[in-house]
């Protein structure tokens, strides 16, 4: 892969940005914009290429290799996930951890000015960058307005990789704590699965009725994992 000042003028990512916009760029090629510079016998598009390829796992040693599976898989990794990427240095570490954390600003003050129910896909990417690359199980809410807008996103419980014990009375009280009209409950499979389990439809069915006796409406569980993620409420098991 050659350096980007080598590629023609028409195939450089900055170039191609001025003349064409940002629609007209790859995600890798948006992403070698931001890293701005490869490393020793690795061209920056190369480096941004392997980022958003495909995650594998050393068997041995039982650690993640390999990319992020793409730019929400990125835009969810932890600094310490990034530092196992040769080339990714401090600096680059930094601003890739300020894009992502401007990204999940951006959905909350979305989240916070319109109801969830219109923006259904923003809940998703939201959920998706605070917990898709999560390596445990994690149960989180997101506490909504009688408009249905974001009051806060918190999460509660964090449990092994095959499962979370949620306590029903804390989210009760996390409901009152805030004022809360309504919930959006969420979890990760960290396996990649996004189907419910019969434990996943028996906790909504707790909750719901758990937080019915104080008036606070379960509009969705949402589960995540790192591909994707899967409304209950649109496979009606809410």
């Amino acid at each position: 892969m050659p350096p980007l000042k080598d590629l023609p003028a028409d195939s450089q990512p900055r170039e191609k940005l001025l003349a064409r916009g940002a629609a007209a760029l790859s995600d890798a090629e948006l992403l070698a914009l931001l890293l701005r510079t490869g490393i020793q016998g690795k061209g920056v598009l190369q480096l941004a290429q392997e980022l958003l390829g495909a995650p594998t796992h050393d068997a041995a040693s039982g650690k993640a290799t390999g990319g992020f599976g793409g730019i929400a898989g990125l835009l969810a990794a932890s600094g310490d996930d990034l530092k196992r990427i040769k080339g990714l240095g401090p600096a680059k570490r930094t601003e890739l951890l300020a894009v992502m954390e401007l990204a999940r600003r951006a959905l909350a003050q979305q989240l916070r000015e319109r109801a969830v129910l219109d923006t259904p896909e923003a809940v998703r990417h939201y959920l998706q960058l605070h917990l898709g690359a999560q390596p445990h199980e994690v149960f989180a809410l997101l506490l909504l307005d009688s408009q249905h807008r974001l009051i806060v996103f918190e999460e509660l419980f964090r449990g092994t990789l095959t499962q979370t014990a949620v306590y029903p009375r804390e989210v009760v009280l996390r409901a009152l704590h805030h004022g809360a009209a309504s919930v959006v409950l969420a979890h990760n499979h960290p396996s990649g699965s996004l189907e419910p389990s019969r434990a996943d439809e028996a906790l909504t069915q707790t909750l719901k009725s758990a937080l019915a006796l104080i008036d606070v409406r379960v509009l969705d569980h949402i589960i995540v994992a790192p591909g994707g993620a899967l409304s209950m409420a649109e496979r009606g098991l809410v």
